[in-house]
Parts: C-alpha cells; structure tokens; sequence
C-alpha cells in the first residue's frame, strides 16, 4: 500500500483471552469488538510479555522484553507494597520507563505521524509521563495503574481529569472515548495519526452502569449460573504478608458487574468504529488490538476465569500471558484470516514501523520481530522461541520464574522451590500434564536455551529469603 496508514493500538488492561465472544465467551457479550477482529487477522497464541501490567506496556513502546528493560513488576505508585517476599525476596526494578528508550511514538512522530496517547499510562510520572516519551497529546496518562479512589464514575483522583468538565456520574470509559472522537474528527487526512489507545478498562474497581449490570444478573438467572459454585480455594498465598489467606479462584465467567463493564467497552470499541467510517478512515486505518495480561481469576474478587487456560494475572501459567490479539488492516489483512504462530509484546514495535513504511530501529527493538509477514500471509517468522522473566510475587498468587515457548512446548521454571514444568500446549491447553520427566531431553533443551537468554539479558534472580516460615498445613 502507497499510503501510509493511520495507526490505532488497542490495549485493554487485565483482558483475559477467553473475555470476548470472538474468542470463546458464551456469557460476555462483544458484538463490536467481535466484528473489528472478524475484519482481519485473529491470533490464536498471542502473548503479553509480563503477567502483569508495567513490564508490558513498557515492552510494547520498546520492542524489548521486560528483563531487557529493567520494568519488570507493575510500577508500585502507591510505594506500600515491594518488596514482596515469600521463600524468596523480590528483585529490585525500574519505577518508570527510561527516557533514553527511543519509544515507539517517537519513531513515528519522527516519522511524520501525530502522537496521541488516551488512557492508562503507569509508566512513571513527573519526566517520564507519554509527553515525554513522543506523544503529542496525553489524556489521562498518569503515573497511576488504576482510576483510583474515585473509580470509573467521576469525579475522578487521576490527576490530568480531576478536573474534567463533565457531569457527575460520567463514565470513564465514555470519557476517554468522546476524547477519541473529538481527536479523529479533528484531524485531516493530510498526515497519519498513531493513537495509543489504552483504556483503564477492565481493571479493578470492577463497576459498571447499573442498567447494565442488571441485564446481566438477568443473564446470569437465565442460563443457570446463579445456582452454581463458581468459586474454589485450594492453597495459601506464597507471599510472606498473605500466607494465611487462601488463593481463591473463579471457576467460569459468571460475575454481571465485569460483564456490564466489558458491554461497555464493547460499545466504546463500537463508536471507535463508527467514527472512523463517519469520517471515512476507516479503510485507511491499521487497528491493533490486544490486552497487557491475564484475566484477573484468583483475587481481588475473581471477576473473571480464563478457562481453559490455567490461573490468570500474575501467573505465569497461560492464563497469566495469553491474550486475545488481532489485527485489522483493510487492504493489506485478509478478513476472517487466522493465525496461531506464538508473538508477543515487543514485535509490536516492528510490526508498526514496517507497517508505516519506515526503517526498522533494529538497536530499540531488540527483542522484536516484525509480524507482518504473518499478516500478509507471505513467509514466517525467523526466530523459534520466546521468553518470559518474572522474578516477584504476583499479588495474585503467582510465584517468581521464567519460562520459555518454543514450538509447542512450553517450559516454566519456579525460582522459590526450584522445580520445573514441561507441557505441550497443543495436547495440552491448560497445562495439566508435566512432561518434565516424560521428556528429558525437551526439557534440557529448552532451559538451557532459557538459562542463556537470562544470562544474554543479565535477568535479575530473587534471593531466598532467610526469614521465610511456610503457611500453616492444611488441616
């Protein structure tokens, strides 16, 4: 394609892969969001880079991986919890995104594009803020990883919309998105935009509109699932300061309120949509779409389940990375096209350059590997495996490790007990059959490629912990 397209990436907070109805979800409902990925390529086995937040989003500005970067635990704004400890004792790690990272939006900026961000940033604050990593325009990036104390209805704590004329009750999500539409109508068609859109949505506070969420606890008497146990509590909490709690798990989508919340990001997605084609740029607009990890599914209330996929945010089991992802690219991404070749965060960077026409940055995206070969369906990718490093507690439950994918195996290593786990994903989806023993020379194959690549990156690893008391037995 001659003309350079408009640039549109999507990145949901907390999403799980089974959250849409385009990717399984029978009680969710997603008719937008659904159409937008049946118009290009969906992605069976795309990752998030982290099983939580920060070190995702800073891999997808950097086209590194978290390790590489040194953001490798969701930025604590609050200064109340890290380090975590459990057997073992968190590493240290960057509190914000360096300036010295040539971001994606300054790529394109220099490449002749605006820069908008609209949403969540939790990448630092004060220099270090989307202003200050190429964005032109910055509405509701803060250094803040949630709406805050006022939740999704305003009057809102973020600082850049505390004073947002709007009426009292407005709903962020809505809000975010008239920005969006006042952005897209505002600007012509003489230089290409890039929108960062990343919405707060679904991150806890779980609230919604109430109309909605009655439509849904309708739902929920309907089909049965206020009559079942949706919930289960099957072991303790590694970390130090919740031992003595249990981890609890949702065991199907089920809750009204989360999904009253994604019913209105559908509809937000919707007028995105429709804007686009009012204005008609729709046909000369890339949309990426995806999340920045798991589906929340084993705390703070649970409002989710990734089933099939094991656990969720904070994991580092598939329900902690695995995410929906597609691309719509009118033109260039053939329609209802599907691929299930694993990516990840950092070759979003690439895939973006090469698709704006402009020169890849290889010394920046070091990590990344441009996916559109496997988007115009013309070749593969060169590289064979794919990495994750996470050396912390997840407030979730998780525990530190690293893992590596290549092909269809997967190999997770657990740094507090040290044991490993080997699966085959495409026998075995929710990692229920540990192979480690079944296939020696799999299993030392892959970690030793992961052993070299921590070492390639020089990936912190955490500490025992000297002080460390097991929970109590289970009785």
């Amino acid at each position: 394609m001659s003309k350079r397209p408009n640039i549109i990436l999507i990145l949901i907070d907390d999403m799980g892969w089974r959250d849409l109805g385009c990717y399984g979800s029978t009680f969710y409902e997603t008719p937008n969001i659904d159409r937008l990925c049946a118009a290009g390529m969906r992605f069976s086995d795309a990752y998030a880079a982290c099983p939580v937040c920060s070190p995702t989003r800073a891999s997808l500005l950097t086209g590194k991986y978290p390790a590489t970067v040194g953001i490798t635990d969701w930025i604590d704004w609050q200064g109340k919890v890290h380090p975590a400890r459990g057997a073992m004792i968190d590493v240290p790690y960057l509190k914000e995104l360096p300036t010295s990272e040539q971001s994606l939006a300054t790529a394109l900026r220099n490449g002749g594009y605006q820069t908008w961000h609209v949403g969540k940033w939790h990448l630092g604050g004060e220099g270090h803020l989307p202003q200050d990593h190429g964005f032109d325009v910055n509405i509701g990036g803060y250094h803040m990883g949630s709406p805050g104390h006022g939740g999704y209805f305003s009057p809102w704590s973020i600082d850049p919309l505390v004073d947002a004329d709007v009426p009292e009750g407005t709903y962020l999500t809505d809000h975010l998105t008239d920005h969006v539409v006042d952005l897209i109508q505002g600007t012509d068609d003489e230089q290409p935009f890039f929108l960062n859109l990343w919405y707060y949505s679904v991150h806890t506070p779980i609230q919604a509109k109430a109309d909605r969420i009655a439509r849904y606890e309708q739902k929920a008497r309907d089909v049965g699932l206020d009559q079942l146990e949706t919930f289960s509590e099957d072991e303790f909490h590694p970390c130090e300061h919740k031992k003595d709690q249990h981890v609890r798990r949702r065991l199907l989508q089920s809750d009204p309120v989360y999904a009253a919340m994604i019913d209105s990001l559908d509809e937000n997605i919707g007028r995105v949509l429709d804007t686009l084609e009012a204005t008609d740029k729709s046909d000369d607009t890339l949309i990426l779409f995806t999340s920045d990890n798991g589906g929340l599914a084993t705390s703070e209330g649970s409002p989710t389940c990734n089933a099939p996929l094991a656990e969720g945010k904070g994991w580092m089991y598939e329900g902690g990375t695995r995410e929906p992802l597609f691309v719509r690219w009118p033109g260039a991404v053939a329609e209802g096209s599907e691929c299930d070749t694993p990516i990840s965060s950092p070759d979003i960077y690439p895939t973006l350059l090469e698709a704006a026409g402009l020169p890849l940055i290889p010394d920046q995206h070091v990590d990344g590997e441009s996916i559109l070969p496997l988007l115009q369906q013309r070749g593969e990718l060169e590289r064979s495996s794919i990495f994750w490093h996470y050396p912390h507690y997840g407030n979730q439950g998780g525990t530190p490790g690293s893992s590596i994918r290549c092909g269809d195996w997967k190999l997770i290593e657990f740094f507090d007990d040290g044991r490993r786990e080997l699966y085959n994903l495409r026998q075995d989806i929710g990692e229920d059959d540990n192979r480690i023993d079944a296939e020696p020379a799999i299993a030392a194959d892959l970690h030793n490629q992961l052993a070299a690549w921590r070492e390639s990156v020089a990936a912190k690893i955490p500490a025992p912990n000297p002080d460390w008391e097991p929970p109590p037995a289970v009785a």
